[in-house]
C-alpha cells in the first residue's frame, strides 16, 4: 500500500473531512485531493505538513524496514 493510500484511510477511519486536514497542513484542497487519488507525487515536505496536522508520527503511514539482522 502507497502512503498516500495509508493517509487517506487514516483520515477515512477517523472520520476527518480532507479538506480540514488539507486546511491545517497548509496544501491546498485541489493539490491535497490530487496527492491522496495518486495523480500528484507526495513529497516528503508534503508528508511532514499532513502528519504536523494529524499530529502524527511520519512511521505512522511509512514501513520502515532495519538492516539490523537482530531485530530482523
Amino acid at each position: 500500500m502507497q502512503v498516500y493510500e495509508k493517509v487517506l484511510e487514516y483520515i477515512d477511519t477517523h472520520h476527518l473531512e480532507q479538506k480540514s486536514v488539507a486546511d491545517a497542513s497548509g496544501i491546498p484542497n485541489v493539490t491535497f485531493n490530487a496527492i491522496l487519488t495518486g495523480k500528484r507525487k507526495m513529497y516528503v515536505e508534503d508528508l511532514k505538513a499532513i502528519c504536523f496536522a494529524l499530529n502524527v508520527k511520519a512511521d505512522v503511514f511509512m514501513e520502515l524496514e532495519s538492516n539490523d539482522p537482530e531485530t530482523a
